[in-house]
C-alpha cells in the first residue's frame, strides 16, 4: 500500500515563517514537521510514499531525497496550478494503482493513531475518512454521519451541526479518481475534495473513523507551538554532543552530535539541541524548546517553550518565551520578548489583515528570517515581525511589522 501526502500549499497563513521556507520544512521538535508524518506512516508499514509538492518544491525534494535516511521510499509529484484539493489528489491518478492512504501534509497526529487506521484499512479495504472532535468546528469541514457512515461534509458552516470535523486523513481506492473527474468547481473556483467525498458517499459506503489521541491542523504560526509541545513530549534522552562539566541537563534532552553545551547551562527537558548549536555558558533553556542547527544561545539568556530556527543568535541577556524565531535572526544585548498581557487575557494576533485570537494565554513573537534587534529592544506579546526588519536600540515593537521595516 502507498501513501499520498498533500504538501503543495504555500502556507500563506503561516507567514512570515513561510516567506522563504516551504511549509513542510518548518521545524517542530528538532525536525521539519512533515518528517514526523513521513516517519509515522513508515512505522505503520507504508514504505512507499508520494509527496505532492508545489511552492519551493526543490527545497522539499532536496531535504527528503529518496527517503532512504528515514527507511522509506519517497517519490514526488508536482501540482502546477493550485486548483483545489480534489485537483491535487487527481494529480496522483495512475501513480496510485491500488488502495492508498491520503493525508494532508499539515496534520499532526499521534503515530499510534496513524498505525491503527492504516491497519484497519489494510484489513477491510473500506474507504474511510478520519474525523476528530474540536471545540471550534466552524473553521473546518463538519462531518455528518449515520451509524459510522459518511452522509456529507459541510465546509466551514456558521452554525455547525456537530463538533466532528474532517481530520485530513483518508483511506481511498482508485474509484476516487472517477469521482474527481466528475467534480465541478466550487463557488470560489476550486475543485474541492469535500465535494468529491460528498458525491462518493451518495454512491458508495465511506466509513467515518475517529482519530484517537492528539490531532492538530497547523494553519497559523502559533499552532506550530502546540505541535512542538506535543511532539517534544515524545522525546527520549539522547546526548551525543559535547557537554562541559558544570552543565545540567534534566529529563528528556536531545543534544545532537556537533553541538556544544558550555558550563553553567541549565537545560530542562523536553528540549532539542540540533547539531552545531553553541549553548551557554550560564544560560537557562526551559521545557519544549527546539533549537535548529547552529543556533547560538549565550550568557544570561533564558529561552522557554520556543522554536528557534537555523543559525539564529540570541547571545546575551535576552528573554524569549512562547515564540517562534526565524532563520539567521540576531538579538542585541538585553532584547526582551514579552509573552503575557497585563490583563491576563488571551493574546490576539494580526493575520492577513484580521485580528485573531491565538487561543493562548502566553504568546511572544512570531519572527521571520533575518530580523535584527538592537540593545534593549522590547517586543510586545503577539507581535509579528516580517523578514529583514530591524528593531533599533531601545525600540518597542508591537502589532504586525511588514518586511524590511525599520523600527526606532
Amino acid at each position: 500500500m502507498k501513501a499520498l501526502i498533500l504538501a503543495a500549499g504555500e502556507g500563506t497563513r503561516l507567514r512570515p515563517l513561510t516567506s522563504n521556507i516551504p511549509k513542510p520544512l518548518l521545524t517542530v521538535a528538532g525536525r521539519p514537521y512533515l518528517a514526523h508524518l513521513v516517519q509515522a506512516l513508515g512505522d505503520a508499514g507504508i514504505k512507499e510514499q508520494v509527496i505532492l509538492v508545489g511552492w519551493k518544491a526543490n527545497r522539499v525534494k532536496e531535504f527528503f531525497g529518496d527517503g532512504g535516511q528515514m527507511g522509506v521510499e519517497l517519490s514526488y509529484l508536482e501540482q502546477k496550478e493550485r486548483l483545489g484539493t480534489a485537483n491535487a489528489i487527481g494529480v496522483a491518478e495512475g501513480v496510485m494503482d491500488g488502495d492508498f492512504i491520503c493525508v494532508n501534509g499539515d496534520v499532526v497526529m499521534a503515530p499510534e493513531a496513524v498505525a491503527e487506521m492504516v491497519s484497519t484499512f489494510q484489513k477491510d479495504h473500506t474507504p474511510f475518512m478520519g474525523a476528530v472532535e474540536v471545540p471550534e468546528p466552524q473553521r473546518f469541514g463538519v462531518v455528518q454521519h449515520e451509524n459510522g457512515k459518511l452522509v456529507r461534509i459541510i465546509e466551514k458552516p456558521s452554525n455547525p451541526p456537530s463538533k466532528l470535523i474532517n481530520g485530513g486523513f483518508f483511506g481511498l481506492t482508485t474509484e476516487i479518481f472517477d469521482h474527481i473527474r466528475k467534480t465541478g468547481r466550487s463557488p470560489r473556483g476550486e475543485y474541492e475534495f469535500t465535494d468529491t467525498l460528498n458525491m462518493m458517499a451518495s454512491n458508495t459506503e465511506v466509513a467515518v473513523r475517529n482519530i484517537k489521541g492528539e490531532w492538530m491542523d497547523v494553519g497559523y504560526p502559533w499552532e506550530l507551538l502546540r505541535a512542538n509541545e506535543f511532539l517534544m513530549g515524545r522525546l527520549k534522552r539522547d546526548i551525543r554532543g559535547t557537554v562541559e562539566e558544570g552543565a545540567v541537563l534534566k529529563g528528556e534532552v536531545v543534544v545532537e552530535e556537533g553541538a556544544l553545551i558550555r558550563s553553567g547551562s541549565y537545560i530542562e527537558g523536553p528540549a532539542y539541541i540540533s547539531k552545531g548549536c553553541d549553548i551557554g555558558p550560564n544560560c537557562y533553556i526551559r521545557p519544549s524548546t527546539s533549537l535548529g542547527e547552529e543556533v547560538r544561545i549565550g550568557s544570561s539568556v533564558e529561552v522557554k517553550n520556543s522554536i528557534v530556527m537555523k543559525r539564529a543568535h540570541i547571545p546575551h541577556h535576552n528573554y524569549v518565551g512562547d515564540s517562534i524565531i526565524g532563520e539567521r535572526c540576531n538579538f542585541g544585548a538585553g532584547t526582551k520578548v514579552a509573552n503575557l498581557r497585563f490583563d491576563d487575557r488571551t493574546v490576539r494576533v494580526t493575520n492577513k489583515g484580521q485580528m485573531l485570537s491565538s487561543g493562548r494565554r502566553k504568546l511572544g513573537v512570531v519572527m521571520g528570517d533575518d530580523v535584527k534587534t538592537g540593545i534593549n529592544a522590547m517586543i510586545e506579546p503577539g507581535t509579528v515581525i516580517w523578514e529583514g526588519t530591524v528593531v533599533g536600540m531601545g525600540a518597542r515593537a508591537r502589532g504586525n511589522i511588514g518586511p524590511n521595516s525599520k523600527v526606532f
